[in-house]
């Protein structure tokens, strides 16, 4: 499952003067890009990641909107507790995707109408369009729900994955790059069906292991579950100190070291966080944690405001503290930039610095000053 145009369509909920209308969604500034755009502005050429000039020359009538990815978890998390009170078995695959292992549904209501019912209650219930295909294979259905969009749902029946594929552009098969299908294109492969036409010893012969796997996928053949812990779900660092301290400076010098370097490993991982926890372990080893939901991120400052915030509300005054220990939880993969929502773009290309020196240097070598802390005496 997959909302049609998840951020456009959470817009024209907050304002119905928006519907019919080509919207774009991105941030303001002279490097940003486009994160999303309505089908209206989609007739023009306009499309996700697009450098906004660009989409503002083929699109100049288009209502350009900077986003508010505060308003875009809200609103996922509402179809995601929708999806996973009706589902038996869930992964969420990004802010606004799904995927639902509904094995055995046929024996009682059946897959098909459930699923039917399922998006009608989600469209009911949160007012957001979204498109289904309902197959043997995550793969499968991924493409189906692709060709479903926009508001639609297809049913792709055991046996019919390589017919239903065939005709389709090898650019619909996941994880194939521009780079990829443009080689293809040069030997003359260019749909699905060129590549089912072949063996696959011979896909591999051209692509080593990726040629493996643009055979299984072009026949079909995906055999992952549908897993809701198969990838990391959080990632977490504690410190526990030689002595208990009452020193608040270095405690919150010392999340704010932690914040950068979680959310640096988040953003290697292409991922974003939803939820930040924090740990504190009192002298005498009473321990108390206590979460914050936010708005997905990857950036540090607001990482960082998050734990201060949990610290600030949670800590209490003048208890001498053994541990103290920083979480970020309900990972979701994404590549939205910071720069799309964010009214300093500049600050993205800080971020973007900073990542490369750590990638090139290692992950000590660029820090906030506030974050090298303080010798204690």
């Amino acid at each position: 499952m997959d909302l049609d145009s998840f951020f456009v369509s959470v817009e024209r909920l907050l304002d119905t003067s928006l519907n019919g209308k080509p919207v774009i969604i991105g941030g303001l500034g002279p490097r940003s890009v486009v994160s999303s755009c309505s089908y209206e502005a989609r007739k023009y050429g306009v499309h996700s990641a697009m450098p906004m000039l660009q989409a503002r020359g083929l699109c100049p009538e288009a209502i350009i909107i900077e986003g508010s990815m505060k308003q875009y978890s809200y609103y996922s998390g509402l179809v995601t507790s929708l999806v996973r009170e009706a589902a038996p078995i869930v992964e969420k695959a990004s802010i606004d995707e799904f995927y639902l292992d509904i094995s055995g549904m046929d024996r009682f209501f059946g897959a098909w109408k459930w699923s039917q019912e399922l998006k009608k209650r989600i469209l009911k219930e949160t007012g957001l369009p979204i498109s289904f295909a309902l197959s043997t294979s995550k793969t499968v259905s991924k493409i189906g729900t692709g060709q479903a969009k926009p508001n639609g749902q297809l049913f792709i029946e055991e046996g019919n994955e390589k017919s239903f594929l065939a005709p389709l552009s090898i650019q619909k098969i996941p994880m194939i790059g521009a780079k990829t299908f443009s080689y293809l294109q040069k030997i003359g492969l260019s749909k699905i069906a060129d590549i089912q036409a072949l063996e696959k010893s011979y896909c591999t012969e051209l692509l080593g292991k990726q040629g493996s796997y643009l055979w299984n996928k072009a026949n079909g053949i995906d055999f992952s579950p549908v897993e809701p812990y198969h990838e990391q779900k959080s990632i977490s660092s504690e410190t526990t100190f030689e002595t208990d301290i009452l020193d608040l400076r270095l405690i919150h010098d010392l999340l704010t070291s932690i914040s950068e370097k979680l959310a640096f490993s988040i953003r290697k991982q292409n991922k974003l966080t939803g939820c930040v926890s924090i740990k504190i372990r009192y002298a005498g080893f009473e321990t108390h944690t206590q979460q914050i939901s936010i708005p997905y991120t990857a950036a540090d400052h607001e990482i960082i405001e998050a734990a201060h915030l949990l610290f600030s509300q949670h800590y209490q005054k003048g208890r001498s503290i053994r541990l103290i220990g920083l979480k970020l939880s309900d990972l979701i993969s994404g590549s939205y930039q910071i720069r799309l929502f964010d009214v300093k773009p500049e600050i993205h290309d800080l971020y973007k610095t900073m990542d490369d020196i750590r990638i090139k240097f290692g992950s000590k070598a660029i820090h906030r000053a506030t974050s090298v802390g303080r010798k204690r005496h």
